[in-house]
Formats: C-alpha cells, structure tokens, sequence
C-alpha cells in the first residue's frame, strides 16, 4: 500500500492539526490507582501538558539537540514529556523503567544525554552528545538474541511511519485503543500511541502504565476500543485467561486485532478470531524500520493469507540470496527493507530469513543468526517450534542448539501435560530426523523481553 500524503511532519506537530479542529475530544484516558479511576484527557489538555513539559526543559537547560533519557512505564507524563521534548527540539530517547540502576547508566552513558526524566522529575547527567535538529528520537532494540542497539529515528521517519500505520488500518477519530505494549520500545510507541493520536483517536492507559490479563477486558469496555495490537505472548495470555474465567462478557465490536512481534500459531490465531469476532492481522516490525515493515490487510482491503505477515507498507521489500540475488517468489532468503520509515539510507539487512509469495505476501521462517547447523543441514528453530506448539501438551517452546546437541524448552499447557518422551514422539511424525530434538526440559515459564518476544539470549544462558 502506497504511503498516504504526510499530515505530520514529526513529533513536534503529532498534535496540531487535532487540538486545532477537535480540542475537546479525548485523547487519553487516564486510569488512577484503581481500575474505575478513569480520567479523559482532551487534545487541548495533553497539547498544554506538552508545551509546559518544553518549557520546564528549556529552564532546566536542556537545547534544541541534546539527548533526553525518558524513564516512565505508559502513563500521562510520558507522553506530556515524550511530546514537550519534540516541541523543545530535544531528543528523547524512551528506557525500561524495569532496568536495573547499572543497565540505566550504561544506556545513559551510551546515548551520551544530557539529563534524565523519571519519577523524581528531570536529572541532569551533563557532557551529552548533541544531535541534528532531524533526531527525533532514539530506541533500544529487543535484543532477544543479542545486545541492545541504540537506533536514531527522525522526524520524517517518525512522520513516514504514524501515516502510513494510520493509512494500513483506515484509523479516524472515531477509533479508540488500549495501551498493552510498553511505549519505551516501537511497537506501543509508534502503533498504539502515536498514530492513535496523529488519526484523533483516544488511548487508555492502564492502571499503573502496565498491561494486566485480569483488567484488559474491562480496559477494551471502558475505551470502547475498535482494536488493539500486542504481541503474541500477550494473545497467549488472553486467551489462558479467557479459558480459566469462563465468561468475561462480550468485547466491544472490534474491527481488528493485530499481532506483531513474534509468530503466533494458526491455533492461536482461530482461537483469538472467535474469542473477539475479529480478524486477527500479523505484521511484521522492526526499531531500525520505524516499526512496522509488513501487515496482512484489513479484510476489505486484500485477502488474509494466515501463516504471513502480510504485504509492504510504505517501504519496499525484497528477499535476497547469500550472493546478494532477489529470490524468486516462494525461495528463501535474507529479508531487505527500504524506504522513508527506514533509518539511515539504502537497503536495510534486517537479518529475517523469509520468502514473498506471486501476491507480494511475505512469510518469515526464522533469524540467520539463530540457524542450527547439523549434519551438514540448516535448521530453522522457529520452524521447530512451531511443529512444537502443535502438540497438545505443549503451550510454547523455545529451540538452541548447545554442545553439539539441539534442545528443546517447552512449557506445558497444564499440571497434567505430556512426558518430554511423548513429546519427542509427537516430534519424530512431524520432523525430519536431522531436526528432531536430542532433549525436551520442562520449564515453568520462558524468559522474554520486555516486548514480550522470546528472549533466545536468555533461553541459551539460562538451559544450555
């Protein structure tokens, strides 16, 4: 889909043209302490918020280009100081509030900022690095299978990304959401926050800025949300939720739900549809693209095709060779993405292995870093587990190769589950033998990212 005419230039202006012709509307809904305490704040409001938050920057001696650590789980003040950054030309460079003091200070210390915002109020650090006056912004990636890297985003990728997200998924002011991914990481940042806000839409925040199974559904009411989009950890949990408390009372109608971040199995995927009579989009997304890359179609748009992430939006995309050759459609290879959303210029090798199908569907299959070598063969671990969740007993799992063996971590669905022996049987009638497991180890939880994706770093660490 063809990016639609810009109508925002970047952070400083996300609220412009909404405060100007819909003041009074909602922009935010506030939750306090409990979860009846909900609070609407109007566009009007959030943009005096944001002008004050500059204005308390500027006197605390922040200047246009310095780098603004911004530590806050999803609430008001974030996005009041995430907004007043931008309209100060300041940097702002969102953090997990869940880091320990040691892993702040070193991403302090990486992003060379000026000072920090937290819950105490703004820090000053001093001896920062100064940015262009195009720095919007500056993200952490997951780091699911490695260290995190800083990305620097402008404004024109900022602005690129809000409108064609807003464009994809037809989003007006008469759409409404729920905040569940932390907005310190692209996807609650870009998908649920900022084009919500660029289209006049109206954002929940939960209470204490943090997603909760148990109050989502009274959440999805309260906002009378038209969608919402999490990672499938996040699905996961929904519907274990869904199924321990029976009857949770109807969602309001919801036009779509989306799912990004990871796959999310066909089982899943039905499950979701039935539970929120809503077709269920997966998309595809990284921090170095501004977020997302991909996404199935709204139904009236293009057919779903389940088991992909979709068509390009607003980028170009090709799948490449070990030779640097485009595959033909339905042949593997690295997945290469360009365009405006795109940091830095040229192609960007995101390291995805996947293929394009005659339709311009993409399907992933894998990272090329986590690839098992064995017999002579590649294995892809995703694909494993994948053949993995389809067992009965098995509610997920995670795949690493360790000490010339491969292993399987896999989480039951329940107290009375399958034995890693049958387990390894269900596997042996869907594997070829090469990529059969050695070993099956039970574990009560995986260890994920603060995105919710799989935390492969943490797995090979913690069972290898």
């Amino acid at each position: 889909m063809a990016t639609s005419a810009l109508t925002v230039t970047g952070l400083a202006d996300l609220l412009d043209r909404q405060t100007r012709v819909r003041p009074h509307a909602p922009a935010l809904v506030v939750t306090g302490r409990s979860a009846e305490e909900r609070t609407p704040l109007s566009y009007e409001a959030l943009g005096a918020l944001a002008d004050r938050e500059a204005e308390r920057f500027a006197a605390a001696g922040l200047r246009p280009g310095d780098v603004l650590g911004l530590v806050a789980g999803n609430t008001v003040d974030f996005v009041a100081a995430l907004l007043g950054a931008a309209r100060a030309g300041v940097v702002a460079a969102p953090l997990d509030p869940a880091l320990s003091d040691a892993e702040l200070r070193l991403r302090v210390r990486a992003l060379g900022a000026e000072a920090v915002f937290d819950a105490d109020g703004i820090t000053g650090v001093g001896g920062g690095r100064r940015r262009g006056a195009e720095d919007a912004l500056v993200l952490f990636t997951a780091g699911a299978t490695g260290r995190a890297r800083m990305v620097s985003l402008t404004h024109a990728n900022v602005a690129a990304s809000v409108n064609t997200f807003c464009a994809t998924y037809a989003l007006g002011p008469e759409d409404a959401t729920v905040a569940v991914m932390p907005f310190f990481h692209g996807h609650g940042l870009f998908a649920s926050l900022l084009s919500t806000l660029a289209s006049g839409g109206c954002v929940l925040l939960p209470a204490g800025g943090r997603f909760s199974a148990e109050t989502f559904w009274a959440d999805l009411r309260a906002a009378g949300a038209s969608w919402f989009t999490a990672a499938p950890s996040i699905h996961e949990a929904l519907l274990d939720r869904s199924s321990e408390t029976g009857d949770l009372g109807a969602p309001p109608p919801l036009r779509f739900v989306r799912s990004c971040g990871a796959p999310l199995n066909a089982a899943s995927q039905r499950a979701l549809e039935r539970m929120f009579g809503a077709p269920l989009l997966s998309a595809y997304g990284m921090t170095e693209a501004s977020h997302q890359i991909a996404s199935e179609p709204l139904p009236e748009r293009g057919p779903l095709k389940h088991g992909t992430v979709g068509r390009a939006t607003g980028v170009r995309l090709r799948v490449v060779d070990q030779d640097g050759r485009v595959c033909p459609a339905g042949v593997r290879g690295e997945v290469w993405v360009s365009g405006p959303t795109v940091a830095g210029e040229g192609w960007l090798r995101t390291g995805d292995l996947g293929s394009l199908d005659e339709d311009g569907y993409l399907s992933l299959t894998g990272r090329i870093e986590s690839l098992i070598v064995r017999g002579g063969r590649k294995i892809s671990p995703e694909y494993v587990e994948d053949v993995l969740a389809g067992c009965p007993a098995v509610a997920e799992a995670a795949v690493f190769a360790v000490a010339g063996r491969v292993d399987a971590v896999v989480v039951l669905r329940g107290e009375e589950g399958g034995s890693p022996s049958e387990i390894l049987r269900y596997c042996r009638g869907r594997l070829a033998a090469v990529a059969v497991p050695d070993r099956v180890v039970l574990v009560a939880a995986l260890p994920r990212t603060a995105q919710g994706g799989l935390d492969r770093l943490a797995v090979r660490e913690r069972y290898g």
